[in-house]
């Protein structure tokens, strides 16, 4: 399915992917974990230490990548695709956004210090939710985790930098959606830390029509349990980062009967 380009004033941002950086104690079993996990698969790597390679879905562009850190826990960044490169970083810029590295792309720090870069090569097609035998599931969302004195700020970052509305969630006051005028392969969700004054850090959800099979098969490769709740369950993969499975239908993203 292509869909029409995310836009900031006259700046085209038509595609956000993740990645998924892994120190290198922990990169084999992170990028086993989430092959397996997506169903997808990786690509040769590359990067002058060979530390970058992508997860190549079975039908769509691509929206994950992987990469081998030197150290620090495991983390996601977001990397923001756009031919106007140079406009959107300075945009960012103005918007707060700290420049720390500029090679054949530019790396920042959002205000609330979340990494991420500007970069090209914009892609457009969506890839379908994957079928498990009976069930299906799709990492289709970041959640992006603030603590809660820059909650306020930091939405408005993201909303303001891709051009999106800030729609708080009705049942969760600590949720708030951004929707822009077409939907991205990756949704982005905010969410508010009460008692945390640590950055501001994300982790993915994946939306599931059968959250038990799905936690029951992601166990089985390897994640762990950390908590449950009535509609989404806290997993932990075997790099030690922490991700959700979601009750949301994995094709509109809205909420499930599970």
């Amino acid at each position: 399915m292509r869909r029409k380009a995310r836009t900031v004033g006259e700046m085209e941002i038509p595609w956000v992917t993740a990645f998924l950086d892994f120190p290198a104690s922990v990169h084999g079993a992170g990028v086993e974990f989430w092959t397996a996990a997506t169903g997808q698969t990786l690509s040769a790597p590359r990067g002058p230490n060979d530390e970058v390679a992508t997860l190549v879905p079975v039908e769509g562009d691509d929206y994950l990548r992987v990469q081998r850190i030197q150290d620090g826990p495991a983390r996601i960044h977001l990397d923001l695709h756009t031919a106007a490169g140079v406009a959107v970083g300075r945009f960012a810029e103005n918007l707060g956004a700290r420049l720390i590295a500029s090679t054949d792309y530019s790396t920042y720090l959002s205000p609330g210090g979340l990494p991420f870069c500007v970069v090209g090569t914009p892609n457009s097609v969506q890839t379908p939710p994957v079928r498990w035998g009976r069930h299906t599931s799709l990492v289709d969302q970041v959640c992006i985790d603030i603590p809660d004195e820059l909650f306020e700020s930091e939405t408005e970052f993201w909303a303001e930098l891709l051009g999106f509305k800030v729609k708080p969630s009705w049942s969760h006051h600590e949720f708030a959606s951004l929707v822009g005028p077409d939907v991205h392969q990756l949704r982005l969700l905010m969410q508010r830390l009460e008692d945390d004054e640590g950055p501001v850090r994300a982790h993915l959800d994946l939306a599931t029509d059968d959250r038990p099979a799905e936690v029951a098969r992601l166990a089985r490769l390897g994640a762990e349990t950390v908590r449950r709740t009535s509609h989404w369950t806290t997993m932990r993969d075997p790099a030690g980062m922490e991700f959700c499975v979601t009750d949301r239908d994995p094709i509109t993203g809205l909420p499930g009967g599970h």
